[in-house]
């Protein structure tokens, strides 16, 4: 089972499935989550202009929530217009803005010539409207080395409209100081109960436990969707009986349950004091400086963080165990993530296949895992090295369970993803309860799919 496991997710991208995201300011979400770089300004208005033979003197429009383009991408838009004279304006929205920044240009025909979007069946359907925004990238070339997996969630009645450009072989876990954890004689946790412990021991030597980001909106969403196997475990059928809408997020104890452990471990103090401000492009540092212990992250984020301790910490000092939500121990699997688009009405249709080709070559995924710690595979195969530590590999081998994240398995979820933080936090404050939390969600649920023609709603 242990090798089972492995094998779906360290070799997704080489022919099995693989891994939402969710948006973020990190990212994903999408997921998210769900969504992870350092923001970049837009660097000009849409382009206009037509596109000349062959594509030279074009300026492409990328839009994309916040860290969904990392570093090395906008490297590689570089090379590309050195090779071909096509320049990419890549354009960053906050995450918790892109949404609707995003659809007000669909909705108004005059939508970038790429948009990024998170990759799910029943969401680039539902919230980017694809068949009408979206071109058909079935006969592109890359198409025959895509991921399986990630071919089926970025396609409708069999035409794939999107591109994952994503690791989506490996998702977020807790990660931890294990020189902190070593000083004050802590074990990982393997359960809530052990995690409040830990907790309480590293306040009370003014270490603070764990940086969770709030600022940016999506990141703390994980802490309820990320043990979504842990859920369908001790609810067996769970996640048909949602999406048949037989059951409501408000009928789950289980559901309750965790958000008010969240909501134990704020007024803890657990997360510190500057939680609803602190955001994910800090997370480096901040575990990096040795003043948190722990935080929600992938597994190539350790290079970054050991990076950033300016020689204090090598990689081999950060370990990782799962949320502990709900003494969650089933190994969450999250195939999904953000992907490109190429809008159909854009005057550069074939200048943007022309990069999304550029992008999907050997060298050029080979760049991305080589020159970005949080990629280290990416689901084309294309004959790649992926980048995973031998650390990596020993802890995803470990479980013999695992399961899909709540935003990749059930529907009408991950759209409302951001509105599904500001509830969380609104409760983490006092001003809801985790029962309205819960009783909102459905509420949107039901209006998505009324709006999507849903017969299990209708």
């Amino acid at each position: 089972m242990k090798k089972k496991v492995l094998a779906l997710l360290l070799c997704g991208i080489l022919g099995v499935s693989g891994l939402t995201a969710c948006g973020s300011k990190e990212e994903p979400a999408a997921d998210a989550p769900a969504t992870e770089t350092p923001a970049a300004e837009s660097q000009g208005e849409e382009s206009k202009e037509e596109p000349a033979a062959g594509g030279e003197g074009v300026t492409l429009t990328f839009m994309a929530s916040q860290d969904w383009v990392y570093d090395a991408e906008m490297e590689l838009g570089q090379k590309f217009e050195e090779e071909t004279g096509i320049k990419i304006d890549y354009q960053i929205i906050p995450s918790d803005q892109y949404y609707t920044v995003l659809m007000t240009k669909l909705n108004s025909g005059e939508g970038p010539d790429i948009f990024g979007g998170q990759a799910g069946s029943y969401d680039i359907v539902t919230q980017y409207d694809v068949e009408k925004n979206a071109v058909d990238l079935s006969g592109e070339s890359w198409i025959s080395v895509y991921d399986k997996f990630a071919n089926e969630q970025t396609s409708v009645d069999g035409k794939v409209y999107g591109a994952i450009y994503f690791d989506t072989t490996t998702d977020y876990y807790m990660v931890y100081n294990k020189k902190i954890f070593e000083e004050y004689q802590l074990e990982a946790p393997t359960n809530y109960g052990e995690y409040l412990q830990v907790c309480q021991t590293l306040l009370d030597n003014d270490v603070i436990p764990s940086y969770e980001p709030m600022g940016d909106g999506w990141h703390h969403v994980m802490w309820f969707c990320e043990a979504g196997g842990k859920f369908e475990e001790l609810v067996p059928g769970l996640v048909e009986k949602l999406n048949n809408n037989e059951l409501k997020f408000a009928e789950v104890p289980e559901f309750k349950k965790a958000l008010e452990q969240m909501k134990e471990v704020v007024d803890k103090g657990y997360f510190g004091d500057n939680y609803l401000s602190d955001e994910y492009v800090d997370m480096a540092v901040a575990l990096g400086s040795g003043e948190y212990a722990m935080t929600m992250a992938k597994p190539g984020s350790i290079a970054e963080i050991a990076a950033a301790s300016d020689g204090a910490y090598t990689e081999e000092d950060f370990g990782m165990f799962l949320v502990p939500t709900v003494d969650n121990d089933v190994l969450n699997v999250h195939p999904v993530g953000p992907a490109r688009f190429i809008y159909s009405g854009s005057q550069n249709i074939d200048a943007a296949k022309k990069y999304l080709e550029f992008m999907t070559r050997q060298e050029n995924v080979q760049y991305m895992i080589d020159n970005e710690a949080k990629v280290e595979n990416l689901p084309y195969n294309v004959g790649q090295t992926p980048a995973y530590s031998q650390y990596t590999q020993d802890f995803l081998a470990s479980y013999d369970k695992s399961g899909t994240v709540l935003q990749d398995s059930i529907k009408y979820l991950n759209p409302q993803w951001f509105e599904f933080g500001q509830d969380m936090i609104a409760m983490l404050i006092g001003d809801m309860t985790a029962d309205e939390v819960l009783q909102a969600v459905d509420q949107r649920r039901e209006t998505q799919a009324t709006a999507a023609g849903d017969a299990a709603w209708n």
